[in-house]
């Protein structure tokens, strides 16, 4: 059986490139195609994998690094990967992936991230993200128009969606009117897991997008003068170190050594985004900290109020705040060795054992049908 792994884009090591590894130990001869793939910082993840990337990838670096003015041809890129050879085709997909076109045996099985948030329910945030002018802005509605009309229709070439979450799986049946298969990302726990103290500071760990909401947390920590560490890089990064006063450190990227430190000493992870599920939370459970994250997203699905953390209702500074208060006040309430349990729900080898029953029922189903 010859299997194809499809990503959006292969620029970064996040939580989805991490699903992609994770696949590709259970399907090590998978081959692997992109849109966009720098290997300086992705290849060592991915040795001994053949990478194929989308005509894209041969521009220059500064246009690549400008995706948003290469929307209007972006989705196309997919349906110019040739997978004729391919038994199975797996996209891990957030945006752009699930949209290759395969041959009427093949079966397109989709690992769904999200669908494409900018285009369906963050679509007016992103908008007033956008701070442009009335022609550019009519732009972006003509070209968001087209994505949404592209994406339900590029869905609707996948045999089966698998979500990675609850929530996630809600808005795949809503957008794309299609049902899913939950099955959460694999998280991985450190290899050698350190002493866990606790000093004094919160952390985060966080692309720094407008969409995570990390300016929330900035503003609740000057307030309440206490310190704060923030790990990550984005387009967020010099504004929100702009308004931080002293007690709010920034690191940018760290190695996972450095991540996992940094979880085993804090006091506990602020989550103050709505996101689709949400793996920095799981990490910082399976050292026994507790969360403080906003009630929405896949927040809900992994934290557990008084137990493992706490949640705050509102994306306000105000509410944050209280929140930060409330979580200092029950710290003496929280069992180390009970968030742990939660965490282990998420592990990697629960992954590989739910995707691999699930590929096998799918193979068999298929297999069924055109008897």
């Amino acid at each position: 059986m010859k299997i194809a792994i499809i990503h959006d884009y292969l620029e970064y090591w996040g939580g989805a490139e991490r699903v992609l590894a994770t696949l590709l130990e259970m399907f090590p001869q998978a081959e692997v195609f992109t849109l966009l793939y720098d290997k300086e910082k992705i290849g060592k993840f991915l040795e001994n994998v053949k990478v194929h990337a989308s005509c894209i990838n041969k521009l220059p670096k500064f246009i690549k690094k400008r995706k948003r003015y290469l929307l209007p041809i972006i989705p196309s890129l997919p349906e110019t990967f040739d997978l004729r050879d391919f038994d199975v085709v797996i996209s891990s997909s957030g945006a752009f992936a699930k949209g290759v076109v395969v041959r009427p045996k093949t079966i397109h099985i989709c690992y769904c991230h999200s669908p494409m948030r900018f285009a369906w329910d963050w679509y007016w945030q992103y908008k007033k993200e956008q701070r442009k002018g009335p022609l550019t802005r009519a732009a972006i509605c003509l070209i968001t128009n087209y994505l949404r009309v592209w994406d339900f229709s590029s869905s609707q070439r996948v045999d089966y969606f698998i979500a990675n979450s609850r929530n996630v799986s809600n808005r795949i049946k809503k957008y794309y009117r299609k049902s899913s298969k939950v099955i959460y990302p694999p998280v991985e726990s450190p290899r050698k897991i350190q002493e866990c103290g606790r000093e004094n500071y919160f952390l985060i760990i966080s692309r720094l997008s407008p969409y995570k909401r990390v300016d929330l947390a900035v503003e609740a920590f000057n307030k309440l003068h206490l310190p704060l560490i923030i790990v990550g890089d984005g387009s967020e990064f010099k504004r929100l170190k702009k308004m931080a006063g002293p007690n709010v450190e920034f690191t940018g990227n760290v190695s996972d050594e450095k991540k996992w430190g940094l979880l085993a000493k804090c006091r506990a992870l602020i989550f103050p985004g709505d996101d689709d599920f949400g793996i920095t939370m799981v990490e910082a459970m399976m050292m026994g900290k507790p969360v403080l994250a906003f009630r929405g997203g896949g927040a809900l699905e992994i934290v557990q109020e008084g137990k493992t953390g706490e949640f705050f209702d509102t994306p306000s500074v105000e509410i944050l705040a209280e929140g930060i208060k409330r979580l200092r006040e029950n710290f003496s309430k929280y069992d180390a060795h009970a968030i742990k349990k939660e965490a282990r729900k998420f592990s990697k080898e629960r992954f590989k054992r739910e995707f691999l029953e699930y590929f096998e029922f799918i193979i068999d189903h298929d297999q069924n049908l055109r008897k």
